[in-house]
């Protein structure tokens, strides 16, 4: 499954396309935001790609940054 790490600088447009082509060509994307700022562009990226019909799940993420272990927000996206 591709991964899209999302931060809160990311344009919401740029991920949406991102989004919209991986679904388009693999049926399914994972969505990774680490922190409040980065989770909301990751929800709004997801808003504007509803031009395809999405189901999203959310779910926990341990991942390194840095050496250091973080917890991010997985949005586990499929076509409907």
């Amino acid at each position: 499954m591709e991964i899209l790490k999302v931060s809160s600088h990311s344009s919401p447009n740029s991920v949406a396309g991102a989004i919209a082509g991986v679904i388009r060509e693999k049926k399914m994307v994972e969505v990774q935001a680490v922190g409040a700022g980065a989770a909301n562009q990751a929800v709004k990226a997801i808003a504007i790609a509803r031009g395809v019909d999405l189901v999203c799940i959310p779910a926990f993420a341990n991942i390194l940054i840095d050496g250091e272990e973080r917890t991010a927000i997985k949005l586990i996206c499929e076509e409907r």
